[in-house]
C-alpha cells in the first residue's frame, strides 16, 4: 500500500523529490513538502507492506538547506549509499538509500537534478536497451543502472558510441574522445582493446545475452543498441 504523498502532482522544482527504485513501490516518487516518514503503517508518508519494515521505519526531512536521514529505531535497519545508519546522517542530490534492504530509493535535492528518466521522459536520443545520463554520469542497461558507476575513461567511451549509435567510429576518434589533447599521443591499440573490453564486461553483468559494442576490423567500433 502506498498512502499519501504519492506523485500524480505536477512536480514543480521547489521542493525535494523521493523516488523509489528497486523494491516493491519502484517507479514511484514523491514531492517532499515535508518531512517523510517510511514505514509499514498504512499512515506512513510511505508506507510499504512487509514485515521487514518496522511500523515506522526511517524519516526523511529538509530544513535550511540540509536534509536529513533518520532512522527511527528500525530492526533491519536502514542502509545510506550501502552503509548502515547510525542515528542519522546528512543525505545529499543523488545519494540512495535502502529500507530493511527490501526497498531502496534515491533522494533528489529537486527536479531540476533528476535524470528525464525519472521525470517519464527519455534520457537521450534513442529508444534502446541501453540509456546514459551524461549530465549525471549514469547508465542503465534494460532498466537496471549500473553500480558501481563505470570508470570516467569507459564512460567517455560509451557516450562517444552511443552519439554514433549505428555507425562505425575510427579507432583514431576513440582515442582522441577518451583520452584527449597530448595524453591521446601513443595511446596503444592494446589499451583501447583492453577499456573495450571491461565496458563490455561490466554491461554484460546485467545483459549478456545482447552484443552492445561490436569491433569492425580495419575500420573501427559501432555500438548497437537493441
Amino acid at each position: 500500500m502506498i498512502s499519501k504523498g504519492t506523485i500524480d502532482e505536477p512536480i514543480t522544482g521547489e521542493y525535494p523529490v523521493l523516488v523509489a527504485l528497486q523494491g516493491p513501490l519502484e517507479g514511484k516518487r514523491w514531492i517532499m513538502k515535508e518531512a517523510v516518514i517510511i514505514g509499514r503503517e498504512p499512515d506512513c508518508t510511505v508506507s510499504i507492506e512487509d514485515r521487514q519494515v518496522s511500523r515506522q521505519h526511517a524519516r526523511l526531512s529538509c530544513s535550511n538547506n540540509l536534509c536529513n536521514l533518520e532512522d527511527l529505531g528500525s530492526k533491519n535497519g536502514t542502509y545510506h549509499n550501502g552503509k548502515q545508519v547510525e542515528g542519522s546522517v546528512t543525505i545529499k542530490d543523488g545519494d540512495t538509500f535502502q529500507v530493511a534492504l527490501i526497498q531502496k530509493f534515491v533522494f533528489y535535492s529537486s527536479d531540476a537534478t533528476m535524470p528525464m528518466e525519472d521525470l517519464g521522459f527519455p534520457i537521450l536520443q534513442g529508444e534502446g536497451k541501453l540509456v546514459l545520463d551524461g549530465k549525471s554520469r549514469r547508465v542503465w542497461v534494460a532498466g537496471k543502472e549500473l553500480v558501481p558507476p563505470i570508470s570516467a575513461a569507459q564512460f567517455r567511451l560509451l557516450a562517444c558510441l552511443y552519439r554514433q549509435a549505428g555507425q562505425v567510429v575510427a579507432r583514431e576518434e576513440l582515442v582522441q574522445e577518451i583520452w584527449q589533447g597530448e595524453e591521446s599521443v601513443g595511446v596503444s591499440d592494446q589499451a583501447l582493446d583492453a577499456l573495450i573490453r571491461r565496458l563490455r564486461e561490466r554491461i554484460a553483468e546485467i545483459d549478456n545475452r545482447e552484443q552492445y559494442i561490436i569491433t569492425v576490423r580495419g575500420h573501427g567500433v559501432r555500438f548497437e543498441n537493441h
